[in-house]
């Protein structure tokens, strides 16, 4: 089994070590910053092998050249369509490739939306998925590169995955995105408890990452278009689903 560290970091980024314990290889996925990485590192006596980057923003690949400097032989792994944004890349991968931890591989897809390139990386063995910031806790990444078509295509190949999967997301955005889920699908129960839980979870400071496929399925608006409740709210009840998630999108973009 992998082992699995989130580190809160700026003012809201998650940054995730993965260790696995028969090689010793470590990774760090989409490290914004290095001081709380060598910190967290050096309390565990972990090397790090490998830096994951999802995509190209600053707050996800900010220390991946001071790292690259400070761990000898470390391997950077990036979005292979996004290369050339990908401070010191040295392996790029896309849909179909595996990035390696010692024997254990996570499947790569391409999940274009929030950055053009964006991929996610799934340990499929360990239920665990690092998905940067497509797939949030109740929400999913403002499109700054792609096309509400693109992202809807994303966000389904998540869809597919088993609900056990953990989902590894790069940000705490939780609360914001509950309440606005809440705006566009009152009639969900599921949804209305488990805001209940993260007002309590976030009043004592505790992190609400890492969620599950099976609750995103259940209380996520970016994941339910073909919910009746979302259609009647939005107006386009029976419309296709890749519309109603745009509908969706354009009202978070001005909640």
């Amino acid at each position: 089994m992998l082992e699995i560290v989130q580190i809160p970091v700026l003012n809201d980024n998650y940054v995730y070590l993965i260790h696995e314990p028969q090689s010793g290889d470590t990774a760090v996925v989409d490290p914004a910053v290095e001081d709380e990485v060598v910190a967290e590192l050096e309390k565990r006596g972990w090397t790090l092998t490998h830096i994951l980057n999802t995509h190209h923003h600053w707050d996800h690949t900010g220390a991946n050249l001071a790292l690259k400097e400070r761990y000898y032989g470390l391997k950077i792994i990036g979005p292979a369509a996004e290369r050339e944004r990908i401070p010191g890349l040295d392996v790029a991968v896309g849909e179909g490739d595996q990035a390696h931890l010692g024997d254990v591989a996570a499947d790569v897809y391409d999940v274009p939306g929030h950055t053009s390139g964006h991929i996610a990386y799934h340990f499929a063995d360990d239920d665990a998925l690092f998905c940067g910031d497509t797939l949030f806790a109740m929400g999913c990444g403002r499109l700054f590169e792609g096309t509400p078509d693109q992202m809807w295509q994303s966000l389904s190949k998540f869809l597919r995955l088993p609900d056990d999967t953990r989902v590894y997301c790069a940000h705490e955005y939780t609360m914001a995105n509950g309440k606005f889920a809440l705006t566009v699908e009152p009639g969900n129960t599921d949804l209305t408890a488990r805001m209940a839980e993260v007002e309590k979870l976030r009043a004592a400071g505790v992190p609400t990452i890492p969620t599950t496929i099976g609750l995103e399925k259940a209380t996520n608006p970016f994941l339910r278009p073909m919910s009746d409740n979302i259609q009647e709210t939005v107006g386009l009840i029976g419309a296709p689903l890749p519309k109603v998630f745009a509908e969706v999108r354009a009202r978070k973009d001005n909640f």
